[in-house]
């Protein structure tokens, strides 16, 4: 499970989400932020995923307060467009596989 928060005119809305399967996939994570991913903490140690450009101050992505409010840096570097936050990175990246 995962807090989408994003940004659609004129309210910011907040949606409990789930994955497809048991973690979530990168294709899904691109689907939700609309673009590459990069993964930033938050300031209570949860993991968000963002637009890789979120961080960047691009026209088409408008600023997503309640993602900045919550970002580890959000005082001094807004975070723009969708995020997903879960609570474990194990959530995005699924069990350690064994080699061998």
């Amino acid at each position: 499970m995962a807090t989408f928060l994003y940004t659609p005119e004129p309210d910011e809305q907040i949606t409990m989400i789930a994955p497809a399967g048991e973690h979530w996939s990168l294709e899904e994570l691109q689907v939700l932020v609309g673009g590459y991913v990069e993964v930033v903490r938050t300031i209570d140690g949860r993991f968000m995923v963002i637009n890789e450009l979120g961080k960047v101050v691009v026209p088409h992505l408008p600023l997503n307060k309640q993602a900045t409010r919550i970002y580890q840096h959000g005082r001094v570097d807004p975070i723009l467009g969708p995020a997903v936050v879960v609570d474990s990175r194990e959530e995005l990246d699924g069990p350690e596989e064994s080699e061998g």
